[in-house]
């Protein structure tokens, strides 16, 4: 039957759901009407409660996963918690200082990236993901550098102090004076630019005889730019760490969830997909369980958000994934707060 929404709840059977998937979160065990008579502020007696918990399993909300009284929220029912029910809690000052100081004693993007990853698997108990942003490289400085019997080093330095080196193959013996010219070029007229920007800007120029090189030049740079594409496919678009978070105890009590969790994980593209979706959402995005197809099976949930670089563009999205009883509250404004420190960092 189809989840009925939280609004359509009578007070009691409100207060009596919020118990039983807080319980649940807080401990990752099922709960039963004992426990939610126990404290006596419900008024109520263990047997009207069964009776309340009965209707919310019948309307889809919660689910009884052994014979015990014990109810655990249903996807649906966690959907309709976190949507109309949640408290967010607020970073507490340890949590922030730990954020911001992390990524601030960073130097390269990737630093941070990878800084973030770890930040969010430490603090959330999960494993935290973090999606590259492609192609976003900046240039300050690009150079090609004569190796001799044909070849030539491409160097490309990042406005963000990055450095990265490619071997270019001329085929030929190229004059030490048209490397240079191709390097000027491209630092001198397309510094500031990303890589993608700075090809089609060249391309631009060149198909409409603007630009003032001859051919061996015009080859060079072409050469130069083409090359960091390549590989772009290979390149790992997604940075996993605290995977171990997820073999807990209660983990190791259904390790054919587990080894389906870990199995999606090894397919980035697929998680990065996922993550992508993310990229238009104007706040951090919660995708629990069966909701989406990559982690239906292993039951587990992703809070994601994306992240914008100084100038309010998305470079790329990062989160967590746990089970589906993860701290929502605390996470969320966590993941939030990363994101947002992120993007300062990003020029």
């Amino acid at each position: 039957m189809a989840a009925s929404p939280i609004t359509e709840l009578t007070t009691r059977a409100r207060e009596i759901f919020q118990r039983v998937v807080e319980g649940y979160l807080e401990s990752g065990q099922p709960v039963g009407s004992k426990t939610l008579a126990g404290d006596g502020t419900l008024n109520l007696s263990p047997a009207s409660i069964r009776s309340v918990l009965a209707d919310l399993e019948g309307l889809g909300l919660l689910a009884a996963p052994h014979t015990s009284a014990g109810r655990m929220p249903t996807d649906s029912g966690l959907r309709i918690f976190v949507d109309g029910m949640m408290r967010m809690a607020e970073p507490t000052a340890d949590e922030r200082a730990r954020i911001e100081a992390g990524l601030a004693e960073t130097g390269a993007v990737e630093q941070a990236l990878t800084k973030a990853s770890t930040l969010l698997s430490d603090l959330s108990g999960a494993a935290g993901m973090v999606m590259v942003p492609t192609l976003e490289q900046r240039l300050a400085q690009f150079s090609l550098v004569n190796l001799g019997q044909g070849r030539a080093l491409a160097v490309l330095v990042g406005e963000d102090g990055g450095v990265e080196n490619r071997v270019v193959e001329l085929g030929e013996v190229v004059p030490p004076s048209l490397l240079e010219q191709a390097s000027n070029y491209i630092t001198a007229r397309l510094s500031g630019r990303t890589l993608a920007d700075a090809a089609q800007i060249m391309r631009t120029e060149i198909a409409s005889e603007k630009s003032e090189l001859d051919a061996a030049s015009r080859d060079l740079v072409e050469r130069g730019l083409a090359v960091w594409s390549e590989d772009a496919d290979e390149r790992p678009v997604l940075i996993v760490r605290g995977a171990s978070n997820l073999l807990d105890d209660d983990a190791l009590n259904d390790l054919e969830r587990v080894r389906s969790l870990l199995d999606d994980l090894e397919n980035k593209q697929s998680v990065a997909q996922l993550l992508d979706s993310a990229r238009d959402a104007d706040s951090t995005r919660i995708f629990i369980g069966s909701e989406n197809r990559l982690f239906g099976l292993s039951g587990s949930s992703v809070i994601a958000s994306p992240y914008r670089d100084r100038e309010g563009r998305v470079v790329g999205v990062l989160g967590v994934i746990g089970p589906t009883r993860l701290n929502y509250a605390r996470v969320v404004p966590m993941v939030d707060l990363t994101a947002r420190s992120l993007g300062k960092l990003i020029a």
